[in-house]
Order: C-alpha cells, then sequence, then structure tokens
C-alpha cells in the first residue's frame, strides 16, 4: 500500500523554474446599487504551481516522469519548494530565531504549532506551516535561542523540554516545504513539441494535512 504522503521532495532545479502561488476562493454578489458583497469560501488558501517551467532537457523531462510514476500520479503527495516563498523571513535574508511569533506562552503547555504571518495588521494571515526543513528551525523564548527544543519536520511541531512561562513571546525561524501533489492523472510530454521549445504542463496543488 502506498502512502498517503511521501516525505521525498520535488526535484528542487526544476522547482525553481516552476510558476504558481496563492489561490483562495471568494463569492462576489453585485448589488442593485452598484456595492458588493464579498464572502470568504476558504479560510486558508491553496497554492497552486505549473513545474512545467522548469524542464528545460530531456534528462530533466525524464526525471520528473520517474518522480509522477514514484508518487502514483496524485496518488501520495509529497514536497514541493516554493521558490519565492520558502523560509520564515524574506527570500535574500537570513533565518533568525524570532522572525515568526508562534505561540504564547502559558506556563503549562511544550509543543506548540509552526506559523508564518503575512501582513502585519490586526487582519493579518496566519499560515500553519506543517512541513518545515529538517534542522532549518531555530526558536526563541522571549528573544533568547532556546537550544532545549525538539521539532518534529513531519507535521511542523516544537517540543519544549520545560513549558515556556505565562505570557513569554515565542517565536521561530525556519526554511519550510509545501506539501502538494499532482493535479492530473496523465503527464502528457511530447518530444517533438518538446525539441520546439514547448513546454510540458506539470501541474502541481497543495493539499491541507
Amino acid at each position: 500500500m502506498v502512502a498517503p504522503f511521501s516525505e521525498d521532495r520535488f526535484p528542487i532545479d526544476l522547482a525553481f523554474g516552476s510558476m504558481g502561488g496563492p489561490e483562495r476562493r471568494t463569492e462576489i454578489v453585485t448589488l442593485g446599487s452598484g456595492k458588493e458583497e464579498r464572502n470568504q469560501r476558504w479560510r486558508r488558501s491553496r497554492r497552486r504551481y505549473d513545474a512545467g517551467y522548469g524542464v528545460k532537457t530531456l534528462d530533466e523531462l525524464h526525471a520528473v516522469t520517474a518522480f509522477f510514476e514514484a508518487r502514483r500520479g496524485p496518488l501520495q503527495a509529497f514536497r514541493f519548494k516554493d521558490a519565492a516563498d520558502w523560509k520564515s523571513c524574506p527570500p535574500g535574508q537570513v533565518i533568525s530565531a524570532t522572525d515568526q511569533r508562534i505561540a504564547v506562552g502559558d506556563g503549562v503547555e511544550t509543543v506548540f504549532a509552526i506559523y508564518k504571518q503575512y501582513g502585519e495588521s490586526a487582519d493579518a494571515y496566519q499560515r500553519r506551516i506543517d512541513k518545515p526543513v529538517k534542522d532549518t528551525v531555530v526558536v526563541a523564548v522571549d528573544g533568547v535561542e532556546d537550544t532545549n527544543v525538539s521539532v518534529n519536520a513531519l507535521d511542523g511541531e516544537v517540543r519544549f523540554e520545560t513549558p515556556p512561562a505565562d505570557g513569554a513571546d515565542i517565536t521561530a525561524g525556519f526554511e519550510f516545504d509545501v506539501p502538494v501533489r499532482f493535479d492530473t492523472d496523465h503527464l502528457a510530454t511530447s518530444l517533438a513539441a518538446f525539441d520546439a521549445g514547448e513546454l510540458p504542463s506539470i501541474p502541481l496543488l497543495e493539499v491541507l494535512l
């Protein structure tokens, strides 16, 4: 039986040439007055990518085909590095243990999920990070890095040996992958089209864990 998720990562060199980003589902109704009523259908955003833009050679096409077959097409989800959004800070900066506030201590809880915040206002979006990259996560309590923390890279949770104090700011820095699956049962390739400079379409869709 094939596991629902593989910790294998889509080839990084091909991921860097991909195109895509977040998607939301919003209902928009235009009233008789011309004003709009908007309703958010999804609480969380979902990302779509097309990895075909990263395929430049037949060897790369072969690598994607092998990866597709190993995942049984869309059956098994896997890790994908979004070249535009893959760590707790902007892509050109260095990760710090104070990059993202993930929780506030209560003196009892020792396990916390990892989040990345988008925006600075009260309407900022908190994105749950389910697939941090192993050995990249650093955590701080009230600005002081805590090395007595274990990180589960499978589900994105950090565990303290000692509960952070009540009211303490818990922050983290990290790299992360996006859990995705192939969004097609058919990986269509044409060698004639490829030689003519036409790229295959390799659609990927984020899965919510």
